[in-house]
């Protein structure tokens, strides 16, 4: 189970959940539970008492036996068919069992009140890649288990993102919170090894490049979750640190065997791609359910370009259903990630459709689907998988620190007239042996501030994560602290700041350079953000417009409070100068110009507010923008 050691340990059974006493045989039991309560938006886990088995047993469990769970609200009828997965012994984190008769499926409930479930379990040779759902025999007592369990509101709020709910895709260039909230993505792209890692099990260490997280010890707090007596702190502690600089995503390779790195892969060996390991898999849940608890978005990069003809010759055969039918399992009820196709992907096009297409059929969930390419790549890649008939959700893109700008703008332009707007994030920027360097190579970091950071969010593109390159310590593959690009991540905390703190709607805003005479706008009828690379006075257009803006500065490079420049208001009608700024003319500058108006009224709506779930994002599609997240707070901007 995906909970922490003191949870495992207790042993607390919230709520047991039995169907009919024809239902269950004797001796077989069914618990359902979750760590903190059965709560919506937290992981709900139900273990069944089954057959046992073990990773190396002839009938292959994670083969040749398939758990699905199908679990429906009792009020509105939702329901999601959910695959199961072989547990061992049930505490496999903890213990390293390879064997026992323990097997979960896991539900992340987006309603509260009374939930329904059914298992279906059958056996058959290849049954667990197979969609048919009557594929292989019924195997008795399990198939056809009944039962029932209630799940009460959530308790969470601050990063936290069981007070947010699940991020979705909405067919717009930007995520959405079932909260109503939309999100910004700044974060880690490397190390691509993040999860190379001393304290998971049957990780080995090829060129040395496994992790300690050291440094990171002292960033793990009491309460944290561990495993195996202690072991985790590092790498809990190193997401901890993120939070900490409030970014807001991680990214790791689930998949490494034959790559650059070649220490993380789910098998019990990875020359057999249809045995997992137990115990790494539910070490890498504990992490993996941290990291949403402490406010990280989850980009699984499923392969890269010099393993992704490892499965099935890189078709969608045995070898890579299995793979993703494990992941969905184990980690889809997270609420906050994306299925990244793979790194500089050389699969064809024909594949990589057959692959979206797959998650997008057997994620319960519908989390997003991206792929990354080689910089030279994207329009051979790109242009097929566009349109409304595509399942794919967004470019991850790799493009040179100097054409961050032009290609996240021509990926949002291009995807949104093909009918199917792409959420466009700048997830590897160039060359790849710089990338974003450390700050004892580069304190100021100015270039990929002005080029990456504001480019990709001027673009209208859903922002970045950060690629460390090779040439410098703490590099894509060496980087073991975080700390090493700490002021760094001051930056790319101001830039979110702005957008989020300052209640921009940045997701119904889009990129209007031709309203500006020099640096990027983005831009809607009420709000202009104008970015200065080079400072200077600019010159807005607003002859198509009427009434009074304010204009408010911020500094990109300390972050703070807006500030008043040279002009603290314009009126439309005309090209209007925003004036100079309040300091530092030269330097860059971000400018929000806003429309003036009364007050806003802010009205507020606690957690358990009867009709707070259907209001919320109402509102939220209605373009009321969010004040917050577990408190509903409500910004309602009176008519003007």
């Amino acid at each position: 189970m995906q909970r922490d050691s003191r949870t495992l340990r207790a042993s607390t059974l919230v709520a047991l959940a039995f169907g009919p006493l024809a239902a269950l045989a004797p001796g077989q039991t069914v618990t359902v539970d979750a760590a903190g309560g059965i709560r919506r938006w937290h992981a709900v886990t139900l273990t069944l008492t089954g057959p046992a088995s073990a990773e190396t047993a002839p009938t292959n469990p994670f083969l040749d036996l398939r758990m699905q769970v199908t679990f429906q609200h009792r009020a509105t009828a939702l329901r999601y068919v959910v695959p199961g997965y072989f547990a061992a012994d049930g505490r496999a984190a903890d213990t390293g069992a390879d064997a026992g008769d323990r097997w979960r499926a896991h539900l992340s409930p987006d309603h509260t009140g009374a939930w329904d479930y059914t298992i279906s379990f059958r056996a058959g040779a290849g049954v667990a890649v197979d969609a048919n759902p009557t594929a292989g025999t019924a195997l008795a007592p399990f198939d056809g288990t009944r039962g029932s369990f209630t799940v009460l509101e959530t308790d969470k709020g601050g990063r936290d993102l069981r007070g947010r709910g699940r991020l979705r895709y909405v067919g717009a260039h930007h995520l959405q919170f079932a909260d109503g909230g939309w999100f910004l993505k700044v974060g880690a792209d490397s190390p691509e090894n993040l999860l190379a890692y001393d304290d998971f099990d049957n990780t080995p260490n090829t060129g040395s490049l496994r992790k300690s997280w050291a440094p990171h010890l002292g960033d793990w707090q009491t309460g944290d979750p561990t495993w195996g007596n202690g072991r985790g702190k590092g790498l809990i502690g190193a997401l901890n640190y993120l939070a900490s600089e409030q970014l807001s995503a991680v990214s790791f390779l689930t998949y490494s065997y034959n790559g650059d790195d070649k220490n993380v892969f789910p098998y019990r060996d990875p020359t057999v791609r249809t045995r997992m390991d137990c115990s790494k898999l539910d070490q890498w849940g504990i992490v993996l359910a941290h990291a949403g608890r402490v406010g990280l978005f989850l980009h699984f990069k499923t392969q890269e370009t010099e393993n992704d003809q490892d499965m099935d010759g890189g078709a969608l055969g045995t070898e890579r259903i299995l793979y993703y039918r494990e992941l969905v399992a184990r980690y889809a009820h997270l609420l906050a990630l994306n299925w990244n196709l793979g790194e500089e992907n050389s699969n064809t096009t024909a594949q990589r459709q057959q692959f979206a297409r797959w998650f997008h059929d057997h994620d319960p969930y519908r989390h997003p689907v991206v792929v990354h390419t080689f910089p030279a790549d994207k329009s051979n890649v790109y242009t097929p998988l566009l349109g409304s008939g595509s399942t794919l959700a967004g470019a991850s893109l790799q493009s040179g620190a100097g054409g961050v700008f032009a290609d996240t703008l021509e990926w949002v332009d291009k995807s949104r007239n093909a009918g199917r707007p792409w959420v466009c994030a700048n997830d590897e920027q160039g060359p790849a042996n710089v990338g974003v360097m450390p700050d004892s190579a580069d304190p100021q970091h100015d270039a990929i501030r002005q080029q990456v950071l504001w480019g990709n969010l001027l673009a209208g593109g859903a922002g970045i994560e950060c690629y460390f390159g090779y040439a410098f310590a703490h590099s894509d593959l060496t980087c073991n602290d975080f700390r090493s690009r700490d002021l760094w991540w001051d930056q790319c905390r101001h830039a979110k700041s702005l957008f989020l703190d300052h209640r921009v709607p940045f997701h119904a805003m889009r990129n209007a350079d031709a309203r500006v005479d020099r640096g990027h706008c983005l831009a809607n009828a009420d709000y202009h953000v104008v970015y200065l690379p080079a400072g200077g006075v600019a010159q807005l257009d607003l002859r198509a417009t009427s009434g009074t803006f304010d204009v408010l500065w911020f500094d990109p490079r300390g972050g703070g409070a807006l500030q008043v420049g040279a002009t603290p208001s314009v009126t439309g009608g005309a090209w209007r100068s925003l004036g100079a700024a309040p300091r530092e003319p030269t330097r860059d500058w971000a400018i929000l110009v806003r429309r003036s108006g009364p007050a806003a009224t802010v009205v507020r709506y606690g957690a358990g507010c009867p009709g707070t779930a259907a209001l919320v994002p109402a509102l939220a599609t209605a373009g009321v923008p969010a004040l917050g997240a577990h408190a509903f707070a409500i910004r309602i901007e009176q008519a003007r």
